[in-house]
């Protein structure tokens, strides 16, 4: 019986909510479609926000939404987003399809979208086709509450105080479509931008994100951080998981081989080698300093569903994605004394998405049910946790049999969350519990087979269920099914 080992003596410190955040861009059915569909369409909506999304990503306690990009941000011009809908400028999306957008959701609509969610705002700022005085504006439009032209315009497009908008990004992916830059000339660069950054109120600081790396680029992370550390809050990570590493053939999101499965849990394990390691340099050059890992970009990238446009990025959704996020969860937990904020990407029909439409139809994927489940984390108080258990092989690619963490809560309940990677084995899991008794536990669980997911013609196929556990004198005993994450609240007595 595998053991599973939870330390209540023993802390991290507290679980940033903004580990659960999300993103969205602009970029196939995300935005448009996805999320806005106007005022006057015949999809209920509030101020054009879909009623049937905003309800649901609600559920989920969302706490920081990151806009609009991605690739799009180095290519977006806010100015283009703001005024009077009929009169914005129609724009080609270079990056992502090649499709024109008419820009009717832009930086009002966009805070509206935060206010109807109650999240905080991560604007990603243009710096691969901007420049430091269009970025400084953006900040001062949002943020100024006395008198100055920015501010004034602000007003004038019917918003009276500032937005407070606290996380920006200094440019997104500048190795890459943000500019392919080295990262000496980033580093530069984002010493000059932050200078212009300002916050506007000392209550309202703005929370500084430099540009960080792809994957394991150490040398990028320490470059920025060595010359650029003392003028930034953050510096991010991106890593996204594929079953192959061939970007023109990353395998299919719904038809997979057992190897494949193990492959690609295989494969987004390598976060927490990456966290650590990104980590252990900002350790390095933080100087004293609080700087923060925000890992703003991860998730499964897979093909795109067949007859789908291959620009919009639309993939479907299955248990073994649930399981991908459970283990990057996991990790994100684990590691909060460096990671102040994570976003999965996507929120709404791209890459591994909270939610997919179609039209007025809505439907909530495996991975919407894992952050439901894990969402008590949020500003809880981390705590060790170690599996004990098996390893499963397969292609030589070890996958642990059981991956953990856990949490206790303001009210003194402690979360623990298992996933049970073995896609054929149910097994039956001992907690023990050091420091605490349990009076009361209670389980839920997300299970099916690694290809479980939902449809428009069948939504609920994959739907969380109540989960026994029994009680004992150390803890409390469970059946984990094949392929699953749990959760279980316990009651301290």
């Amino acid at each position: 019986m595998p053991h599973i080992f939870i330390n209540t003596n023993r802390s991290l410190g507290t679980i940033d909510p903004n580990i659960y955040g999300q993103f969205s861009e602009h970029l196939g059915r995300c935005i448009y479609q996805g999320i806005y569909v106007g005022e006057n369409a015949e999809i209920p909506n509030i101020n054009g926000m879909r009623c049937d999304v905003v309800n649901a990503l609600k559920a989920l306690h969302i706490p920081v939404l990151r806009w609009p990009g991605g690739c799009f941000a180095d290519t977006y011009h806010w100015r283009d987003g703001i005024g009077p809908q009929a009169q914005r400028k129609t724009i080609v999306n270079t990056n992502w399809g090649g499709v024109s957008e008419d820009n009717s959701f832009g930086t009002h609509e966009f805070m509206e979208l935060t206010r109807q969610l109650g999240c905080e705002a991560y604007f990603s700022g243009n710096v691969g086709s901007g420049t430091v005085q269009e970025f400084s504006d953006w900040v001062e439009y949002c943020n100024m509450g006395g008198v100055s032209p920015m501010a004034s315009l602000r007003r004038e497009n019917g918003r009276e105080a500032p937005f407070h908008v606290k996380y920006w990004g200094i440019g997104n992916e500048a190795w890459g479509c943000g500019g392919n830059m080295r990262a000496e000339y980033y580093a530069d660069l984002c010493r000059q931008y932050s200078t212009y950054l300002r916050s506007y109120s000392p209550d309202h600081k703005i929370y500084k994100i430099a540009s960080g790396a792809n994957v394991d680029d150490y040398h990028w992370t320490r470059t920025v951080l060595e010359r650029a550390g003392h003028v930034i809050d953050a510096v991010s990570l991106h890593y996204y998981t594929l079953p192959h590493q061939d970007w023109q053939h990353k395998g299919s999101a719904t038809e997979f081989t057992e190897s494949e499965y193990y492959t690609t849990l295989h494969k987004t394990l390598r976060m927490e080698e990456l966290v650590e390691n990104h980590s252990r340099i900002i350790r390095q050059f933080a100087g004293g300093r609080k700087i923060g890992l925000a890992v703003d970009e991860w998730g499964t990238w897979y093909d795109v569903e067949p007859g789908t446009n291959p620009g919009f990025l639309y993939q479907q959704n299955t248990m073994r994605d649930a399981l991908v996020a459970a283990i990057n969860l996991n990790i994100f937990n684990n590691h909060c004394d460096t990671v102040c904020m994570a976003n999965i990407a996507q929120m709404v029909n791209v890459l591994q998405a909270m939610i997919l439409t179609e039209g007025s139809k809505m439907v909530l994927t495996p991975t919407y049910h894992v952050f439901a489940l894990y969402a008590a984390h949020q500003g809880a108080q981390q705590l060790e946790s170690y599996a004990e258990t098996s390893i499963l092989r397969h292609d030589e690619e070890a996958v642990p049999m059981l991956h953990v963490s856990a949490s206790r809560a303001a009210d003194g309940k402690i979360l623990v969350t298992v996933a049970n990677l073995d896609a054929a084995h149910q097994t039956e899991a001992q907690v023990l519990l050091g420091g605490v008794k349990a009076a009361a536990v209670d389980g839920t669980v997300l299970c099916g087979t690694a290809d479980a997911r939902n449809t428009f013609t069948a939504p609920d196929a994959v739907q969380p269920r109540a989960l026994p556990a029994v009680l004992t004198a150390d803890g409390f005993t469970a059946a984990l099914p094949a392929c699953s994450v749990a959760a279980f609240t316990v009651t301290p007595q």
